[in-house]
């Protein structure tokens, strides 16, 4: 083999030589305040999902291991991500998604698919939680997704509400754990995280999934919960 070879070879094995850490969360910074380049411009299918699409695979590993029946999205946003949990579920030709957002976003830019029910309010108003609820079928999985109102209280308000309706061996994702120096918008104040951390405290039926943070960077540290079976 050739020197070049043999050097090319070795760039390819041998560690950094700074703490992986470091590197990621460097990465983790350059991608998300780069808008033009990334997760502000990533689409499913020509709709916006506004997510990582490392997170993204990772969501479609659990619907592909769990086969949910139903999951349910607190924010909606555009529709992108809503339209990608459906397409998942039509892959495993299983489970249906209920999408929440406090108002319509352009609803004309919302995509149509028959797995994707869309419902206004907030998500933690109690006609809106009971609706869910009632939705849920006897025998049901459910998955729940939470990406509205990022403050802490309202995060906390959303996993008190929704914690209950995950069925056992199913996640409980709490989204943008990586917001207040997570290590990014270190400005923003006590957010989801910090409602991850409190409510874990409280609640030992869940357990934080470190395997679906396999890729290294996501926008959900801490966040992928999964109920204990």
């Amino acid at each position: 083999m050739s020197d070049t070879g043999s050097k090319s070879k070795r760039a390819h094995t041998q560690p950094p030589d700074r703490p992986a850490e470091d590197v990621v969360r460097d990465f983790h910074l350059l991608y998300f305040s780069s808008s033009k380049r990334t997760f502000r411009n990533t689409f499913w299918l020509g709709h916006q999902t506004a997510k990582c699409p490392l997170d993204m695979w990772v969501y479609q590993e659990i619907i592909a291991e769990r086969r949910p029946d139903l999951i349910v999205e607190c924010g909606t946003f555009f529709g992108g991500t809503a339209y990608f949990l459906a397409s998942m579920c039509d892959m495993v030709d299983n489970g249906r998604v209920i999408t929440i957002d406090v108002r319509e976003r352009q609803p004309h830019r919302r995509p149509q698919h028959p797995r994707i029910e869309y419902r206004t309010g907030s998500s933690t108003a109690p006609e809106i939680v009971a609706g869910v609820r009632e939705s849920i079928e006897p025998g049901n999985r459910v998955m729940v997704i939470l990406d509205s109102d990022h403050r802490k209280h309202h995060v906390m308000g959303e996993l008190e509400a929704y914690a209950p309706l995950v069925t056992p061996g199913d996640y409980l994702i709490v989204e943008d754990t990586n917001i207040n120096g997570n290590p990014v918008m270190p400005e923003f104040g006590d957010g989801p995280k910090e409602a991850v951390e409190e409510f874990i405290a409280g609640h030992d039926e869940f357990v934080v999934d470190e395997g679906a943070e396999k890729f290294f960077m996501t926008f959900n540290p801490g966040g992928y919960l999964r109920r204990r079976e």
